[in-house]
């Protein structure tokens, strides 16, 4: 199935994303999030032997005799420890190829993401033997967060999709961007997709920005990230048809007078699946990257005829990514019901959500500093 969600979402601002469910409960995002990891995992072999080609070891520990990396992004774990020593992994094995007499370096990891995120739980979870420094670092991944030239290798799965802030004109009544009657852009007007497109655009450009200045010449940055094939309906996606269904589902509760329909007006999901072309275009724009490698694979390579979806478990997975910036607009009760409803219109239109998972929604690339 089609992953919704991500490994963070990153931005502590008043209309913009909020973290995701902490603790180690049994509704909390660590215990919520293998889909992620099976997604991610879906581009690993690639994403290993691009770093073991283009990864300069002998270059990078002549002025440094360790490698710093960095998951921007994190969340709660557990997806990022596995994935930061899957990194750290295929360094040493270049280490020991290219540098068979030479001590291994150290590695450092930094643990990114905004300040409200559960870093308690993080660190709490995080194995008590293990191969580097661990540090955390508060903050959105779309301003600077180190010094210059201070990083190696940057790591972000399922972060980049979501954006800094709710794009500019979506609850503005005299705005052609005005997203009535939606909670996202699926099926919603041009210009409502015209205004996440531009959002994105900027965040990403923001993003690069920052990492230009922090990442040494030669590093590299890994994204693994929700996409969309180029003219490809975002409504076409399951992601689009539960979306339309949220929405469907607080109008539903609006007719009934617990809430009103400018409430339902006034909330937007900050989250925008990029197709590889605009994504190629901001970081050609940028000038500070070479695209390593870069391709589409399916997130969901389970799900076959044989294997269907549970409902229960994917909405919990949702819940836990989502369900703070629901609860930051409408009242708990509001929320509590209507992802229950969700549960049940999603089974009720399973077959079609079935069909609609696509080949080729998720993207993976590897940049590096020029």
């Amino acid at each position: 199935m089609a992953t919704l969600v991500s490994d963070s979402i990153l931005k502590n601002d008043a209309s913009g994303p909020v973290p995701v469910s902490g603790g180690l409960g049994t509704d909390s995002y660590y215990n919520h999030s293998f889909f992620q990891k099976i997604a991610a995992n879906g581009a690993k072999d690639m994403i290993d032997e691009a770093i073991a080609q283009k990864l300069d070891v002998k270059s990078l520990l002549s002025s440094s005799k360790t490698i710093r990396l960095a998951d921007l992004g994190c969340a709660v774990g557990p997806n990022t420890f596995d994935a930061m020593q899957n990194i750290i992994d295929v360094i040493k094995v270049k280490c020991q190829t290219h540098l068979p007499t030479s001590p291994m370096p150290e590695f450092q990891v930094f643990f990114n993401d905004q300040p409200a995120n559960d870093f308690n739980t993080l660190f709490k979870s995080i194995q008590p033997k293990r191969e580097y420094f661990a540090a955390g670092v508060p903050g959105s991944f779309y301003g600077r967060l180190f010094p210059d030239s201070s990083l190696h290798v940057v790591y972000s799965s399922y972060a980049l999709h979501w954006l800094s802030k709710v794009p500019e004109g979506l609850e503005d009544k005299n705005s052609p961007a005005w997203n009535k009657g939606r909670i996202h852009h699926a099926s919603a007007a041009a210009e409502v997709r015209r205004a996440y497109a531009v959002q994105w655009a900027n965040d990403l450009s923001n993003f690069l920005n920052a990492r230009a200045r922090e990442i040494v010449p030669g590093g590299i940055i890994v994204i693994v990230t929700h996409s969309i094939p180029d003219g490809m309906e975002y409504s076409e996606l399951a992601n689009g048809m539960m979306y339309n269904c949220m929405a469907s589902i607080l109008l539903d509760i609006a007719r009934r007078g617990l809430i009103s329909e400018e409430q339902v007006d006034a909330f937007n999901l900050p989250t925008y699946a990029a197709p590889p072309g605009e994504f190629v275009s901001v970081v050609e724009n940028n000038e500070c990257f070479n695209i390593v490698t870069m391709g589409e694979s399916n997130p969901s390579p389970w799900l076959t005829d044989d294997v269907h979806v549970d409902m229960n478990e994917f909405v919990n997975h949702i819940r836990a990514a989502m369900e703070g910036m629901f609860n930051k607009h409408f009242a708990r009760d509001i929320v509590n019901e209507m992802f229950e409803r969700l549960e049940v219109r999603l089974s009720e239109i399973s077959v079609e959500m079935e069909s609609a998972y696509k080949d080729k929604i998720q993207a993976f690339y590897v940049l590096q500093r020029m």
